[in-house]
C-alpha cells in the first residue's frame, strides 16, 4: 500500500508541475527575469502549493508518526552553514541557467525532453560524486 501511495503521490506531483508550467524552462526563466520580461504566473503555482502545504505541515508537526506508522525523517538542525549556502547558490544558478530544477526535470522525463534527460543525468552524477567526496 505504501508503494501505491508513493507512486500516486509522485504522479500527482508531476502532473501538478506539468500543468502549472514548472516543466517549461522558458516560463521558469521568464519568472526569474524580474528586471526583464517578467512572467509572474509561476508565483501563483507556488502560492497554491503553499496554501495546500501549510495546513498539512501544521498537522504533521503535531504527529509523532505518519498515517502508515512510519517515523518522519526531518532535519536534525536548522543551522545555516556554509554547505547550505553553497548548495543553495548552486541550486539557484543551475535553476536560472537551465530553467529546470530536480522535480520538474524528473517530471519532464515523461516527455523525453532532451535537456531534462541531460539535466537528470548530470544531477545523478553530482549526487554520486557528493556521496564519494563527502562521506557522512
Amino acid at each position: 500500500m505504501r508503494k501505491f501511495v508513493a507512486i500516486l503521490s509522485g504522479l500527482l506531483f508531476g502532473a501538478g508541475l506539468s500543468i502549472g508550467g514548472m516543466t517549461d524552462p522558458a516560463r521558469v526563466r521568464a519568472f526569474l527575469d524580474i528586471f526583464g520580461q517578467w512572467d509572474p504566473t509561476l508565483a501563483f503555482v507556488m502560492g497554491g502549493a503553499l496554501l495546500v502545504m501549510a495546513p498539512v505541515w501544521l498537522i504533521q508537526r503535531r504527529m509523532e508518526k505518519s498515517f502508515d506508522g512510519t517515523t518522519f525523517d526531518l532535519p536534525a538542525t536548522g543551522t545555516i552553514d556554509g554547505k547550505l549556502l553553497v548548495g543553495s547558490a548552486l541550486f539557484g544558478v543551475g535553476w536560472g541557467i537551465t530553467g529546470l530544477c530536480p522535480g520538474p526535470a524528473v517530471a519532464s522525463l515523461a516527455t523525453a525532453f532532451i535537456p531534462a534527460i541531460v539535466f537528470v543525468a548530470a544531477m545523478v552524477a553530482g549526487m554520486l560524486l557528493h556521496r564519494v567526496a563527502i562521506r557522512p
